[in-house]
């Protein structure tokens, strides 16, 4: 019998859909079940979000309570608030009543307001309104404290998109009321984790920012090819079919190995193929997965200006470094050396490029791909 959707990928990978990550896993796992603050750093789609859901799942402990918080829609501080609130309220209590009793006993000052969808017991919102000058804010952030306090409990509060904070108004402040209440907790522990890796690094890893040395920094790597092949390898064998080793080689080194990505081709790859895998199908795999972003990246590319695409033709053609060499700025128009640099922070902000050191690399290995095939 061959089963459904042996790949997933667009959401975060949980159960027999992770591999790898087993060293990743145990450090984060010690850290936050021990009290350390944690924040996970890497580019998009290397699986930070997986990550910390494995050791959610695994932490079979009655005196700790994860509570896992996406602020991704969030852009105010109002906004982030508000999440906080709700979801510190909701997934540390089992009940209405004692989301409402928790509310009203350590958020004094707000007058919490609960309304309730068709499924009571998942679907709630809670509202409240306060005036910044009446310490409100300063009670949010001493919840998770406080109900750690009369629960006896370990809360470890994970922050997913975490980044977001950096575009809200006056940020330098926001996080300096963060940090200032935060670092106090002993009975609670932080890991922040977000998909732009720069604006984690700018806000953890400089020194004139609020939440530097707030935690032990974990910066992730992909997975590599040895561990996707058996993966790989034994997904297509538990469904009834068969795909050779030198095939998954293939589909890793056309994603680069982003988690995501492997997963996604290795999926379209797997539905397109017969009993066994034809090279052919990983080459119609690829054209489908360029074909389904197209509309994507074309939008992508008519959002930037003659030089960031310069930039980026230059990057898609094996140019990795030396940018404001003369011949480099010549042969790809450039302008100057100073353009080169404002065009590289430009495309850093917009997510589309990563720079480790001085190497540049695209973010997304299979825009890079697209980019590539442009050119031809």
């Amino acid at each position: 019998m061959i089963k459904d959707n042996p790949f997933v990928f667009g959401r975060a990978a949980e159960g027999t859909y992770f591999t790898d990550r087993i060293e990743d896993a145990k450090r984060l796992s010690a850290n936050l079940t021990h009290g350390i603050n944690t924040i996970l750093i890497s580019p998009r789609r290397w699986g930070k979000t997986s990550l910390v859901k494995k050791v959610i799942n695994e932490t079979d402990r009655p005196d700790i309570k994860f509570v896992f918080i996406d602020i991704f829609d969030c852009k105010s501080e109002y906004d982030f608030y508000h999440s906080f609130a709700n979801e510190i309220v909701k997934q540390t209590s089992s009940k209405i009543e004692e989301w409402v009793e928790t509310a009203k006993t350590f958020l004094s000052n707000i007058s919490p307001k609960f309304s309730f969808g068709t499924d009571p017991m998942n679907d709630f919102s809670l509202s409240f309104e306060w005036n910044p000058k009446d310490n409100t804010e300063k009670e949010i952030l001493q919840l998770p404290q406080k109900i750690a306090q009369k629960k006896k409990l370990r809360l470890i509060v994970c922050l997913d998109e975490f980044q977001q904070i950096a575009d809200f108004f006056d940020s330098i402040t926001f996080q300096k009321k963060l940090r200032s209440v935060w670092q106090h907790q002993q009975e609670v522990t932080y890991c922040m984790f977000g998909s732009k890796k720069h604006l984690m690094e700018n806000i953890f890893n400089e020194r004139s920012m609020p939440f530097y040395k707030f935690g032990d920094m974990m910066f992730l790597k992909k997975i590599p090819t040895e561990e996707w092949v058996p993966f790989v390898c034994d997904k297509f064998q538990e469904t009834g079919k068969t795909i050779s080793e030198e095939q998954v080689a293939k589909i890793c080194e056309l994603t680069e190995n982003l988690s995501s990505y492997v997963q996604h081709l290795a999926w379209i790859v797997w539905y397109k193929s017969d009993k066994v895998v034809r090279n052919k199908d990983i080459d119609n795999a690829v054209n489908d997965l360029l074909e389904q972003n197209n509309v994507f990246f074309q939008r992508e590319v008519e959002q930037l200006s003659e030089f960031q695409l310069n930039f980026l033709k230059a990057l898609a053609n094996g140019v990795s470094s030396g940018f404001s060499r003369k011949d480099i700025i010549k042969k790809y128009r450039l302008e100057s050396s100073a353009n080169v640099q404002s065009v590289k922070k430009s495309l850093l902000k917009k997510g589309i490029i990563d720079i480790d050191e001085q190497t540049v690399t695209f973010d997304d290995s299979i825009f890079k791909l697209w980019m590539q095939r442009q050119r031809r």
